[in-house]
């Protein structure tokens, strides 16, 4: 037993379950490398002002979740909590919206970080797959990334989710409609730290998950009542988008999502399988975030998928992902000349492509196969000095349990014949 654990509310992935998490990274990106997005990878801590401005100092990533540090040179960083203002302070500082070709798709996969209380679905450390598309005000950006995640879903086999959709306005119009909800929530009973966030954003209100605040909330005016010509026609046009694609939403007038830079368009993906936990992704436009971090004017639209959440979805569908055997081929050598004969074969094969594994540690017969039928290899390559000395190995079939003799020297057509 080792005297370290992982810290609380993390985990550790591994086999065979960290094949599952791999896959389902693998079936995000997919739809997303197909329409041009390229692949970002940004570090795991940044300057702790870059989510502060970005995400929101109302927000209960801000002050309650983020692990925030000082270095030893004074600087100020945080374990990133979420994707977005990464992203885009990676995209400035490159200049890639001064390339043309705007908007700039991006991709990436990676883990976050945020402090909060450890349950089925939440965790301190969690993973995600996001994209994001800088630089262009155009709903077809919008309605792209919702059905590409609408892809990514349905490919791993999903089917009880949701889209919830919602438009939070702009700021020619947003402005009026806060007022409107203050106004509201003053007449509330809400404790001090509740109407402490309502005077900063009170949309974040909107987005509290306590039963209590909840029942006060029925009768709060709806953003959709607010909306300016310009935001009303940019939502009819995402929907009607979305709707031609044959992707199919629900409007949600109180989704607001968790953080402060959304405006117009944001979305989320839940499922009903998962409690109270149900949110598995979500996102939306934010166009004046890169303004907040100091960049200039760029429209921009996003989302990410949680990981964890998606395998959660997928374990409460009762879909099982059709993995590849990590083995194709596991050799099994009797003796010193063997050893080193079937060790080059087994290299033969994987420079061929082929997954192929070898039995260490000397092992005899028995304890050998059992490690073969542990790899889950569709075939054993089995050979001691007798079958050399004839220029021959015998290639066993794991599910059958037939075997037959192979030519050494055709051993690797043999495996790719079988395989086809």
């Amino acid at each position: 037993m080792s005297t370290f654990k992982a810290p609380k509310g993390t985990y550790d992935l591994i086999p065979p379950v960290s094949a599952t998490y791999l896959a389902v990274r693998e079936a995000i990106a997919a739809p997303l490398r197909r329409s041009g997005y390229g692949y970002v990878e940004t570090p795991g801590f940044e300057d702790v002002n870059l989510f502060a401005r970005g995400v929101g100092e109302s927000t209960d990533i801000v002050t309650k979740e983020m692990y925030a540090f000082e270095t030893k040179g004074g600087s100020r960083l945080a374990l990133r909590p979420e994707g977005t203002a990464s992203v885009l302070r990676a995209a400035l500082e490159a200049n890639l919206h001064k390339q043309g070709n705007l908007p700039v798709k991006l991709w990436y996969s990676g883990s976050y970080y945020r402090y909060e209380r450890p349950q089925k679905g939440r965790y301190r450390h969690f993973s995600q797959v996001g994209a994001e598309a800088i630089g262009a005000e155009d709903p077809a950006l919008d309605a792209e990334l919702i059905i590409l995640a609408d892809e990514a879903y349905r490919s791993l086999g999903l089917r009880n989710f949701r889209i919830l959709l919602n438009s939070l306005g702009d700021k020619e119009c947003r402005p009026v409609y806060r007022e409107a909800l203050q106004d509201f929530l003053r007449g509330l009973d809400l404790d001090e730290d509740t109407l402490r966030r309502a005077e900063i954003n009170p949309l974040r209100v909107l987005d509290d998950k306590r039963e209590s605040v909840r029942k006060q909330l029925v009768g709060a005016p709806l953003l959709r009542d607010y909306l300016c010509d310009a935001c009303k026609a940019y939502h009819e046009e995402v929907r009607a988008l979305i709707t031609a694609a044959g992707v199919v939403f629900e409007d949600d007038d109180k989704l607001v999502r968790g953080l402060d830079y959304y405006t117009r368009t944001t979305f989320e993906f839940v499922h009903d399988g998962l409690g109270s936990q149900s949110a598995v992704g979500g996102g939306g436009r934010y166009d004046g975030l890169s303004e907040m971090i100091g960049g200039p004017a760029l429209p921009s639209v996003g989302w990410a998928l949680g990981v964890d959440r998606t395998v959660l979805a997928l374990e409460a569908e009762g879909v099982a992902l059709d993995l590849p055997s990590a083995t194709s081929v596991f050799a099994v050598a009797l003796g010193e000349e063997a050893r080193r004969i079937l060790f080059g074969k087994v290299t033969e094969l994987r420079r061929a492509g082929i997954a192929a594994d070898f039995s260490f540690g000397g092992k005899g017969l028995k304890g050998s196969m059992k490690d073969a039928n542990r790899s889950g290899a569709r075939f054993a390559v089995v050979a001691g000095e007798r079958d050399l000395a004839e220029g021959v190995v015998q290639l066993k079939d794991m599910e059958t349990g037939e075997q037959r003799p192979v030519a050494l020297d055709g051993l690797l057509d043999a495996v790719r014949a079988e395989l086809a």
